[in-house]
């Protein structure tokens, strides 16, 4: 019997390595993925096409990383067959960092804006997407904090930060529309900038996506629930 235990105990705490060993992997690739993000901002300010082409290139390497963390999820289920919140936690992983590639996509989109020389001759619009970016690099930060210590009120705080995001995201889009109106020869520039925008939108949400695996990761229930409902009312207070 004693043996049986240590033996239990051994395994047990191995599993829980590899868990802590799984969020460690997501965390260092949203570490990748904020500095290509700051990266991208740099970039736009100062146009500096070569900056934004080693964001681009880069992006690969955040793809690798997303399918090591599949794959070390699969791993662990075929190997653990955990339940109840190690299970809950390995989907939370794996969801996360399918986010997260996802982010590194539309990071890259607003990189070769910079590739292509399309960066938007308006300071309005610049400046419009530079606020979007500054305001995603913060929220991303928040995200990956309440990830890394699994805070429910951390999570619904950084989930709230995409609300101003997406009032910024409608003026800028309002400004590059009068743009197209007023120079209709460049259009061609202008819906590549028109995607840039939408890309750098996406970045909150898909930020605001890990903030819900968060709190599923917490309460086993889906933010939209109304019980979830009356529970973020009850953290923000």
């Amino acid at each position: 019997m004693r043996r049986q235990i240590q033996l239990s105990t051994h395994i047990s705490a191995k599993f829980n390595q590899e868990l802590e060993n799984l969020k460690h992997s997501v965390l260092t690739m949203g570490g990748v993925i904020e500095q290509q993000l700051v990266n991208t901002l740099v970039a736009l300010k100062e146009n500096a096409p070569s900056l934004a082409e080693r964001v681009a290139l880069n992006d690969t390497r955040v793809d690798s990383m997303e399918t090591q963390v599949e794959q070390e999820c699969m791993r662990i289920i075929a190997k653990r067959n955990p339940t109840a919140g190690d299970l809950r936690l390995i989907m939370t992983v794996s969801k996360t960092a399918t986010d997260l590639e996802r982010i590194g996509d539309e990071i890259a989109r607003v990189a070769k804006l910079v590739t292509k020389n399309k960066i938007p001759n308006s300071d309005t619009v610049l400046s419009g997407m530079m606020d979007i970016g500054n305001r995603n690099v913060a929220m991303m930060r928040a995200t990956f904090d309440a990830f890394a210590r699994q805070d429910d009120k951390a999570a619904v705080l950084a989930h709230q930060q995409d609300h101003e995001i997406d009032k910024v995201y409608k003026k800028v889009l309002e400004h590059t529309a009068l743009e197209i109106q007023n120079n209709p020869d460049d259009i061609n520039l202008w819906l590549d900038v028109l995607w840039a925008i939408r890309a750098f939108e996406r970045v909150g949400d898909r930020c605001k996506n890990i903030c819900e695996y968060v709190i599923y990761l917490t309460y086993g229930r889906d933010l939209s629930s109304t019980s979830m409902k009356k529970t973020v009312k009850k953290l923000l207070k």
